[in-house]
């Protein structure tokens, strides 16, 4: 019987690969991959980044005394893998193969709970069709990416405290607007609120939480209305700034929680570095 980790259980890409069970699944949606190329797909992210040999593929997939023509064998899982993620070996995001060496798993990978990776939601069940995928994003220095995630999480605290250290001049702006105190009161309410998420989303990601990636995910879309509401944070400094400069700066606000979104994708709290 081939050797896999049953207990555990990695993320990459639009993919999740689940040990206990034996399944892949892209977006939620289980893709059909018998045992040998899983157990070959098991085998090359527990140990991404690195060059595994085409002896210690065969070493997994067939028990020791196994009568077979191995160099056919590793050729068809590989292929077949490959295939189940729409690879190609021409040009690889999953799995590169090292002439006369090996073959090394690429994409960053994160590791799961077993869990934790029985209960996620794939990513695919909110504005699947619009909201962009893993494999659908640029390759980036995890650095780069690592930055300007944190830049935007340091943006937004600033607009939460700056909104609280400055409420009598956000009240005057508010005064003879209809629903003024309710205005007022979502100002306060939602910045309070906030701090504590972005302080955490921020925290998160520098240190580099497990699972960071999956509970962003979870969070998102009320981020996404969270975001969006303090979009509309340019036009509290009205008195600094014209009506015009506030309208162009609140449509790159609009923008910007779609922003977070692919950053984490791309390896932003985690993982290894993309390209």
């Amino acid at each position: 019987m081939m050797k896999t980790n049953q207990s555990r259980a990695y993320r990459f890409g639009a993919f999740e690969a689940n040990g206990a069970t034996g399944e892949l699944r892209r977006q939620g949606l289980r893709v059909r991959l018998h045992d040998q190329p899983f157990a070959l797909l098991m085998l090359l992210v527990e140990r991404a980044g690195e060059l595994v040999t085409r002896e210690e593929i065969a070493a997994r997939l067939w028990p020791e005394g196994t009568f077979v023509d191995f160099e056919r064998g590793v050729n068809s899982a590989i292929n077949r893998l490959r295939v189940a993620l729409g690879d190609t070996a021409a040009s690889p995001r999953y799995v590169e193969t090292l002439a006369r060496k090996g073959y090394r798993f690429v994409a960053p990978v994160e590791r799961l709970g077993v869990d934790e990776a029985a209960e996620l939601p794939g990513d695919g069940g909110f504005g699947a069709k619009i909201l962009a995928r893993p494999e659908d994003l640029p390759a980036a220095p995890r650095g780069l990416v690592q930055v300007l995630y944190l830049l935007l999480q340091a943006m937004y605290l600033s607009f939460y405290i700056g909104a609280l250290g400055n409420l009598a001049e956000i009240e005057g702006l508010l005064r003879g607007l209809r629903f003024a105190g309710a205005l007022f009161d979502v100002v306060v309410v939602t910045a309070a609120i906030l701090i504590a998420v972005r302080a955490f989303t921020l925290c998160a990601a520098l240190f580099h939480a497990p699972g960071f990636k999956g509970r962003f995910l979870r969070l998102w879309p009320w981020l996404l209305a969270a975001d969006v509401l303090w979009a509309l944070a340019p036009f509290l400094l009205l008195n600094h700034m014209s009506v015009g400069l506030a309208m162009a700066s609140m449509a790159v606000l609009v923008y910007s929680p779609f922003a977070q979104r692919s950053l984490v994708l791309m390896g932003a709290g985690g993982g290894k570095a993309r390209g």
